[in-house]
């Protein structure tokens, strides 16, 4: 058999492998992001148990939310300029149900010293039907867009005026922190890895089916905000 025919059949087989190593990681990375959504949305489901059963949350501020949002373990930073990151979901009332979730991700900053770096889980209501597109959006800035308040810890206060309320909880007691420069925004790879196609928040809460694996986080949410 000639070399340069032996050569070519070495290069194609090689060509072949290294497609099917990558397909085996692209599968092997899609299928590790649907067991850390999965995982999220388990992990959102039991903070919005415990803050329920505790009754941290009251039960006329969840009958009175007009979309839900849960990010359990928000990761707040310890170094002298403090930052904070958490991945969670979004659902909002869907004519007398709630939708599907979004997934989303809360980011904060804030300049001053940090004691330390703590996880803290959070979950923020909307009363109000108006900031539903807002808060669906590319960005959702609180406090700029809406007035806020946290509605437990330190930081706590009754405002009236306030459209977003903020409960957090950690191991310890629970002081809140600096809202300014906190946003919202889609996480639009979890959104992929959960519903197996590119879709935005908006669509996901107009009409898309909850996936199984969400479905307890949504009957969470109607059980703690039935009127």
């Amino acid at each position: 058999m000639p070399r340069a025919f032996l050569w070519l059949e070495r290069a194609i087989l090689m060509r072949n492998i290294q497609h099917l190593l990558l397909v085996t990681i692209a599968v092997a990375v899609s299928a590790a992001g649907a067991d850390d959504t999965s995982a999220r949305l388990g992990k959102a489901t039991a903070v919005l148990n415990k803050m329920k059963q505790s009754g941290e949350i009251a039960a006329s501020q969840f009958a009175n939310a007009d979309c839900v949002v849960v990010i359990p373990g928000f990761k707040k930073g310890a170094v002298v300029v403090g930052v904070g990151h958490g991945r969670g979901f979004i659902s909002c009332r869907n004519g007398g149900n709630w939708s599907a979730p979004g997934a989303v991700a809360l980011d904060s900053g804030s300049v001053g010293v940090q004691l330390g770096g703590e996880e803290i889980d959070i979950v923020i209501l909307s009363l109000d039907n108006g900031l539903r597109s807002k808060l669906l959006s590319d960005r959702f800035a609180i406090g700029a867009d809406a007035s806020a308040a946290w509605g437990n810890g330190a930081s706590a206060h009754a405002d009236p005026n306030s459209k977003i309320v903020l409960y957090g909880e950690t191991k310890g007691a629970f002081a809140g922190f600096d809202l300014n420069g906190a946003s919202l925004k889609p996480d639009d790879s979890s959104n992929k890895s959960l519903y197996g196609k590119t879709i935005s928040n908006g669509e996901i809460i107009a009409a898309a089916a909850a996936p199984s694996s969400a479905q307890s986080f949504v009957a969470t949410i109607a059980q703690a905000s039935s009127r």
